[in-house]
């Protein structure tokens, strides 16, 4: 069975089997097709894989694309549901996959989320090509992510007849289909303008789409093809590759411009306003660092008294 076809195979049973949410078993069939293409390269199968393979997997997860704890054990809840799936599926020869039940989900670190400084993101948005149609494109989306705060999975099922450029704002649909309103500034209303107007109906030609955000073939821009265009940017910006950082930057800004928890737990659609807190902890974080960066002699930073 090829790649495809397999996978084809998984997500259908992640959807009907596993009851697992769209978005879950979008995300397992990811990694999934990431760690084939990895065994491919290494010449391993899914019935010669052993456990010291999974492992260097996760390891190279690690260090090459540099996932954090929180990730890893992503990828591993979607590797024990991929092999479990092969034992079952009946077409698989891969009796021995009852070893990635052994491999233990690190404990998530209390890290405060990673954010740019205002700059940076400057200089990240710069570095799109805008003389190019999927340059415009890209401009107005990463705008829109960064300004509004958006999770790429809200940016994606942005539809046309929610957004509202008169009035700067849209209508997306968050975590567990929960609408709310959110508002962007005129930089990502100007990239929006010039992407409906000038990009979109050249890339739909006389197709139709509701979708605000699409692709070449005039069909919805996926969450793969998002992220790959912002990790090649990034590391052009010499930044981290995660999208979601825009995310974080986004609320730590409006809380250091003094907005309150209330209005940025709204605006990020965060369920729990013990979400949003997280956010005035990186602000103090940056306070120490600035007062530890401009009075480095201060004796209390040493642990003296």
């Amino acid at each position: 069975m090829d790649k495809k076809a397999l996978l084809d195979r998984y997500h259908s049973h992640l959807i009907a089997l596993e009851r697992r949410a769209p978005l879950t078993a979008e995300t397992y069939c990811f990694e999934i097709s990431r760690f084939l293409d990895w065994a491919v390269a290494a010449s391993i199968t899914t019935s010669t894989v052993r456990l010291e393979d999974v492992t260097q997997y996760l390891a190279h997860r690690r260090t090459v694309d540099g996932i954090d704890s929180r990730s890893v054990a992503k990828a591993i809840s979607a590797l024990r549901s991929f092999f479990r799936f092969l034992r079952e599926d009946g077409g698989a020869e891969n009796s021995g996959a009852d070893f990635v039940s052994l491999l233990k989900i690190p404990r998530r670190a209390d890290r405060l989320p990673q954010v740019h400084s205002r700059e940076d993101v400057d200089r990240l948005l710069s570095l799109i090509d805008t003389a190019t149609l999927f340059g415009i494109r890209n401009r107005a989306l990463y705008e829109l992510i960064y300004s509004a705060g958006l999770r790429v999975s809200e940016a994606v099922s942005l539809n046309i007849q929610a957004l509202f450029l008169s009035k700067n704002m849209a209508r997306v649909s968050g975590k567990g289909r929960k609408e709310r309103l959110v508002i962007f500034g005129p930089d990502a209303t100007h990239w929006l303008k010039r992407y409906i107007e000038e990009v979109r109906p050249a890339l739909l030609k006389k197709r139709n789409s509701q979708a605000i955000f699409i692709n070449r073939a005039g069909k919805r821009l996926s969450r793969k093809g998002i992220w790959k265009n912002y990790c090649a940017l990034a590391i052009q910006a010499g930044l981290g590759t995660k999208l979601h950082t825009l995310r974080h930057t986004f609320a730590t800004e409006l809380l250091a411009g003094g907005a309150d928890l209330r209005s940025v737990q709204e605006l990020m659609g965060h369920a729990e306003i013990t979400t949003t807190q997280i956010y005035t902890h990186i602000d103090q974080g940056r306070l120490r660092e600035s007062h530890r960066k401009y009075l480095p002699t201060l004796k209390s930073w040493s642990g003296e008294v």
